[in-house]
């Protein structure tokens, strides 16, 4: 897949003792190119998406990540009016989370039916990116099942890239702190992967909490993490911050970065001002810079 010349948002990893700064308004802040993961307004957008979606737009988010596809649609519409959706609204679809268990030969022929549609729908939508999210319990007990996904996870890249979507797998925090025969999930997963197949969509705050700094794999494995996910405890950058969001950009483009996403997962205020505080502080923070 043809990637973009420039970079868009980014940040994270974990140091105590820091003091961030606290969030800005952006009356008069230039608005960066940054996304959102649509889990972060979940109970809002299986609600009402339209209204949902307009007030991301006017938030000044650019793209958006769903994390609501079933049977061919997205949270509900068809990929085209989804597309339009978001277009109307100022922005694109850049990715989807979405994903299958591992199958076994009972269920392979239908399991990779069910890709195919789904790759279809996220073409139909514009989507550059299908991330899977998560892995059964037993790529967590088994190196032999975790090997097995990842020769899955090949199979379904190849079919991504024959359709021009990357796949990619998006992190938590056991893949750094479970090792099976000594080795660690993450970095298995990295190994027996083909680059050209998968990419790595780093949870850059679940890598802190699963006890790894993210720019020791930038640099251990550069330019495979394309998509990042920006988050924090709660808003990001805001109160009881656990990251040192300028020490990770400063490993953005080793890390291969080409998109951020911000995430909200708690909130100390509610969904949309969250993301919107979220937004505020990326926008002000200085060493958040795109490459040219």
């Amino acid at each position: 897949m043809k990637k973009r010349n420039t970079i868009s948002i980014v940040l994270l990893v974990a140091v105590s003792g820091l003091i961030f700064p606290t969030f800005y308004s952006c009356n008069t802040i230039h608005q960066k190119d940054i996304g959102l993961q649509l889990y972060s307004i979940r109970d809002s957008i299986g609600k009402d998406v339209p209204a949902a979606i307009a007030k991301v737009g006017k938030m000044g988010y650019k793209f958006v990540e769903p994390a609501g596809y079933a049977d061919g649609k997205l949270y509900g519409m068809e990929p085209a009016a989804f597309k339009s959706l978001c277009q109307s609204n100022g922005m694109s679809v850049l990715s989807s989370h979405v994903g299958q268990e591992l199958p076994d030969s009972a269920n392979i022929e239908k399991t990779m039916a069910w890709w195919d549609a789904c790759i279809d729908a996220h073409v139909a939508v514009g989507a550059k990116f299908l991330i899977q999210p998560f892995m059964g319990a037993g790529a967590y007990r088994s190196l032999d099942t975790l090997k097995r996904y990842c020769d899955y996870f090949n199979m379904i890249g190849e079919k991504c890239k024959a359709k021009g979507i990357q796949f990619g797998y998006h992190n938590h925090d056991k893949e750094f702190s479970t090792k099976l025969e000594g080795q660690t999930i993450y970095d298995f997963m990295l190994t027996n992967t083909d680059p050209q197949k998968v990419t790595f969509e780093m949870d850059l705050y679940w890598a802190v909490m699963g006890g790894a700094n993210p720019v020791d794999y930038f640099n251990k494995y550069p330019g495979r993490f394309e998509l990042w996910h920006i988050k924090d405890k709660y808003e990001v950058g805001g109160e009881g911050t656990m990251m040192d969001f300028a020490s990770i950009w400063a490993g953005a483009a080793k890390s291969g970065m080409q998109y951020g996403i911000v995430e909200v997962e708690e909130y100390k205020f509610d969904e949309f001002t969250s993301c919107q505080k979220s937004l505020e502080f990326l926008n002000a923070a200085p060493y958040v810079v795109m490459p040219k």
